[in-house]
């Protein structure tokens, strides 16, 4: 590659990392409206931001600082691509406390990243070719930066499907210690906050979150129907509509947990089948399109070969 080149990309990376820092100072800074008045409409002072439970680091401390100077490429996104309502659906689903602007932020990222990836290509395809050809260039950079723009949409949509898998296969246990727990004699609420702490994993913390909102003063039912509401998952949704529905109307809670045990365990042995059929059809691909040509053509060229020779 030219050395010119080289140095002029260093030196504009250089020159974006200065602009950030020099930008992102305390001078350069513009305090927002809620933080200028905040010290005249709260009773007590506002603690230091070093102080909170998820304090912004890294990436995200990145997206604050560079976001602001940012929003007419978010604005540009949401207009081109839209799916504002469907990037804070699945980052529900993720129980993901990072807004829709984090996302887009990444998304920018992604773009510059894949901008580079499709500039660098077109530029080698045109040395490669002998003449440089600057349109050429400038295609493949905004193909690769719409690329990037999609890719990380559909990496969200890779982890969500991810995180369903697994809550999926974490739901038998969970209901089953659920019915067992609540016949022992447990309370609905300690049922709930023991399983969550025995089983873990992905639905453990979906369910030690709603328990959070019930000690911030939500009613139980309203957090886990929150909790339904943000899963994609029909069997999890209609398995919490129930133990709302029986907390509700005083239904023998042991028997409906029972009961909806038994239809998680149905439900899953329903799941494993249809697995089983996808991956079996999978397993076919390989069969049909690599075995069987090769032994096809193995069969047959001890035939071409006669008929080659008997024509010669």
């Amino acid at each position: 590659m030219n050395p010119v080149l080289i140095g002029a990309l260093l030196g504009l990376v250089a020159g974006v990392g200065v602009l950030i820092a020099v930008f992102s100072s305390p001078p350069a800074r513009r305090m927002p409206l809620a933080d200028r008045i905040a010290p005249f409409v709260r009773e007590q002072p506002r603690p230091s931001r070093l102080l909170r439970e998820d304090p912004v680091t890294g990436l995200n401390a990145l997206a604050r600082s560079v976001l602001p100077r940012t929003g007419g490429l978010v604005a540009l996104i949401d207009r081109w691509f839209g799916g504002a309502a469907s990037v804070r659906r699945r980052l529900d689903a993720l129980d993901d406390s990072r807004d829709v602007e984090d996302i887009r932020f990444e998304q920018i990222l992604w773009a510059v990243v894949g901008a580079l990836c499709g500039g660098a290509a077109g530029l080698a395809i045109t040395l490669y070719s002998g003449r440089l050809q600057i349109a050429s260039i400038v295609l493949l950079a905004v193909a690769g930066a719409a690329a990037g723009v999609l890719a990380r949409d559909w990496w969200l949509t890779v982890q969500v499907r991810r995180r369903d898998e697994r809550i999926i296969a974490e739901f038998p246990v969970v209901a089953e210690l659920l019915a067992l727990v609540v016949t022992a004699g447990e309370s609905p609420q300690g049922a709930l906050d023991r399983v969550s702490r025995l089983v873990g994993g992905e639905l453990g913390r979906s369910i030690q979150g709603a328990l959070g909102r019930t000690r911030s003063g939500v009613p139980l039912s309203e957090a886990l129907e929150r909790m339904a509401r943000a899963s994609s998952l029909d069997p999890l949704a209609r398995f919490i509509d129930g133990l709302v529905i029986a907390l509700e109307r005083g239904t023998p809670l042991a028997e409906v947990l029972r009961a909806q045990a038994a239809d998680v365990r149905e439900q899953a042995k329903r799941h494993l089948l249809e697995r089983g059929a996808r991956n079996e059809i999978t397993m076919m691909v390989p069969v049909v399109f690599l075995l069987l040509p090769v032994t096809v053509a193995f069969a047959m060229f001890p035939g071409l070969l006669s008929i080659i020779q008997l024509s010669q």
